[in-house]
């Protein structure tokens, strides 16, 4: 991954999930900026070189479907893979319509996560 973007934006309101995702991807070279709100996650988005955005469904301020759509707007080539514990088929095909690429169900292993390498 030599002279790729490793700048990631991991968005959750989930304290031990910040954490534990935070410093697996720290531990493999990839730059991580986090935010527990969405309005933080679009200041930041706005601002850094970023490569993906890992996205929790449910924040306090801005619904992460609203979040994602919004996102994906701004640029809809742009990598959002959601980490979420709303899995319903309903869900996953509307927040898939709206911009994300790929759902990864909460409570998940970090060999789930396999964009570390």
């Amino acid at each position: 991954m030599a002279g790729e973007n490793k700048n990631i934006l991991l968005v959750d309101d989930e304290p031990k999930i910040l954490e534990v995702v935070f410093s697996a991807l720290e531990s493999h070279g990839f730059h991580v900026s986090t935010a527990e709100k969405g309005r933080r996650a679009l200041e930041i988005f706005e601002k850094e070189n970023l490569s993906l955005v890992l996205l929790e469904h449910m924040l306090p301020d801005i619904p992460g479907e609203e979040l994602c759509a919004l996102l994906y707007a701004k640029n809809s080539a742009f990598p959002i893979i959601v980490l979420t514990a709303k899995v319903d088929e309903e869900d996953v095909l509307k927040g898939l319509c709206i911009g994300a690429d790929d759902y990864i169900p909460k409570l998940f292993s970090l060999k789930v996560l396999r964009i570390i390498g």
